[in-house]
């Protein structure tokens, strides 16, 4: 997962049938049979500095994510569709869903040289999910046997029980129960493989990693922090997303309105969020055949710490359902938005396989100001607000949040009678390093792109006790118990069922407030050809050809 700069239960059936449907307008495979494709030509896109050195069990925003995925290669990919594709995997095996055989393919090699053997996963799993390594994907290996030895707090332990090296091309996992949706995870950046100068010298690593995926730096020093990185193809690269192209550049911009100017005039490729001030205009701007409009799974969220004493207990609980009914969804997306984004009814998306409408508690997610000013009223009684203090709202200032931030701010003002402002943080890895850090003074804005196409992810990496990314710190053991019951369920269906009733706990404690449903809006310059945008809102970057 991973959280959005605007950073994953289904059996591998069940995901095989997921599309996600066009919002409108625009060809989301944009490619002309007449025009000569430039197969070496360098791509170049927006992206935001990575909030950490990069390494995959360390990332999980959307900015060194889609970097990590192009770098490297898993298990398993998933295709455009969220289809789960096998990778490096020869077969995943299992009798009873809960111990799994794993084969890789053999002679597969890191750009390095160094070759990929079982132990490049079961270390790098191990090194992920060890405590004293403080690693922020490490919530992802908690189904493995072992884990909670090695994530306990103060815990020395280096390996977990549930993982076996047979042989340099088989390894397997037992799991804490059976759990059918195993190998779909294995996509997920947490679950890459690591030369071992990963595990040696992460820091040094992650400035200039080594992988296996269809792209590699450009060579020593390819990432310029906050400017750009330089990534170009692996010519050794056998797997399912050969490069069409000869490279990709992400480019850091600190503002959407920048990168839209440059797109307009040709000099950057690939724009995968339109600046608010375009959203009435960027179809027209662009053109037939350079734009996209389409729904992922991905969602826009505020997160309220629940350690800060004004949103504790009882108090805490009125005033976040309070703020949730003060806050009119309908007409931000419509006025703000131009109505591409859709109000949220829970904590998921729509494109996802299992999405409920109609959870029962869902009605906070509803305006409804009198209701609001009432239960603020109520928390007053209880536990008064700090004098003087404002409710803040913090959001990173190198993208689209103001206008609707500025406008959430002034709807709590005019609805509850407090004192709320926008707090803007400089960049998105300023944000995530205070929300990591667990050091917020107040509310932010988050959002989340799946990591694999499940109701499970955005619940259990978002809410799960002591999960990565629990930026809230929320902890509710009906809920973990909850969790571990979908994901042992006997189908996928029956797990969904399980996970919307977590759901209900989570419409009543609101760790987070869900604002709407997010639309990937992109747009390409007239250098490029054969551009897509996949399931979770990201461009299919392998695939985009040069004109």
């Amino acid at each position: 997962m991973r959280f959005t700069r605007t950073s994953k239960l289904l059996s591998v059936a069940a995901v095989a049938t997921l599309a996600l449907s066009a919002c409108g307008g625009g060809s989301d495979n944009a490619g002309s049979d007449d025009a000569a494709v430039n197969s070496s030509a360098i791509i170049t896109a927006n992206g935001t500095e990575p909030q950490n050195p990069l390494m995959p069990v360390n990332t999980n925003e959307v900015g060194g994510g889609r970097i990590m995925d192009l770098l490297f290669e898993g298990l398993v990919s998933y295709d455009a569709d969220g289809v789960t594709v096998n990778e490096l995997a020869e077969s995943i095996e299992t009798e009873d869903s809960q111990t799994y055989t794993i084969k890789i393919k053999a002679d597969q090699k890191f750009t390095n040289g160094e070759a990929i053997t079982a132990s490049s996963f079961v270390d790098a799993w191990n090194f992920g999910a060890a405590a004293k390594n403080l690693q922020l994907n490490s919530y992802f290996f908690e189904s493995i046997e072992g884990y909670d030895a090695v994530s306990a707090e103060g815990s020395t332990a280096d390996t977990m029980s549930g993982l076996t090296v047979v042989d340099d091309n088989t390894f397997t996992v037992k799991l804490s129960q059976p759990e059918s949706d195993f190998p779909q995870r294995l996509g997920y950046t947490a679950f890459f493989p690591l030369p071992a100068g990963a595990i040696a010298d992460p820091k040094t690593f992650g400035e200039n990693p080594v992988g296996n995926g269809p792209y590699m730096l450009a060579g020593e020093g390819a990432w310029e922090h906050e400017v750009d990185i330089d990534l170009v193809a692996n010519p050794d690269y056998t797997g399912t997303r050969v490069p069409q192209n000869g490279g990709v550049t992400f480019t850091f911009y600190s503002s959407f309105d920048s990168a839209y100017a440059d797109l307009q005039s040709d000099h950057l490729d690939i724009l995968d969020t339109m600046p608010n001030s375009a959203l009435k205009t960027f179809k027209t701007d662009l053109g037939e055949g350079r734009y996209s409009e389409k729904a992922y799974a991905g969602n826009q969220t505020i997160t309220i710490p629940g350690y800060l004493p004004e949103f504790s207990g009882e108090a805490g609980e009125l005033r976040r359902q309070a703020i949730s009914m003060a806050i009119n969804r309908e007409e931000i997306t419509s006025v703000i938005f131009s109505g591409s984004r859709e109000p949220a009814t829970e904590f998921t998306a729509p494109v996802i396989e299992g999405y409920n409408d109609s959870i029962p508690g869902n009605e906070v997610l509803e305006f409804n100001p009198e209701k609001a000013k009432d239960l603020w009223a109520q928390a007053e009684k209880i536990s008064p607000w700090p004098a003087g203090e404002a409710f803040t709202l913090g959001y990173n200032a190198d993208a689209n949040h103001k206008e609707w931030v500025d406008a959430v701010a002034n709807g709590l003002k005019n609805n509850l009678g407090i004192n709320a402002e926008g707090k803007p943080y400089a960049t998105f890895k300023e944000l995530r390093a205070d929300a990591t850090g667990k050091s917020l003074t107040g509310a932010i804005r988050s959002g989340w792109q799946a990591d694999y196409p499940s109701l499970n992810n955005f619940l259990g990496p978002l809410y799960g006790t002591g999960a990565g990314s629990n930026d809230g710190d929320y902890s509710s053991e009906e809920f973990d118990k909850m969790l571990s019951e979908g994901l042992a369920a006997s189908s996928p269906e029956a797990g969904a069922e399980i996970f919307n009733q977590a759901q209900e706990i989570l419409l009543k404690d609101l760790p987070v407030i869900p604002l709407w449903y997010q639309v990937a809006q992109s747009g390409w310059s007239d250098n490029v050809d054969n551009v897509e945008t996949g399931w979770n809102g990201v461009p299919v970057y392998y695939e985009i050809t040069g004109k």
